[in-house]
């Protein structure tokens, strides 16, 4: 089956991702996305996608690349992590319905 082999030989059984493994996956709408290894791909990535963004006037382009941008650049920069994590605890407190 599948098992990680270790350095003494012997094969452990592994049923997660690496520790790098996981900061390499972005889930989107329940669909899992890898990313590059390299974080300089990455945070070029990010980049195009928010200035892409700002072109979404354009055939072809669009505004949707904006907060996906961000969302590829929250995995490298603690600030746009923060206003992400805020995002989402904004979205789910919206769609809870109220206790009262």
């Amino acid at each position: 089956m599948g098992g990680k082999t270790r350095r003494d030989g012997e094969n452990e059984e592994f049923d997660g991702p690496d520790e790098g493994e996981a900061a390499r996956r972005i889930k989107v709408f329940g669909r899992e996305f890898r990313m590059p290894q390299s974080r300089a791909l990455r945070i070029a990535i990010g980049m195009v996608l928010v200035f892409c963004g700002f072109l979404g006037f354009l055939p072809v382009l669009g505004f949707w690349m904006i907060p996906l941008g961000l969302l590829v650049l929250s995995y490298e920069f603690a600030k746009v992590r923060r206003l992400r994590r805020r995002t989402v605890v904004w979205w789910e407190r919206r769609r809870r319905p109220s206790a009262r």
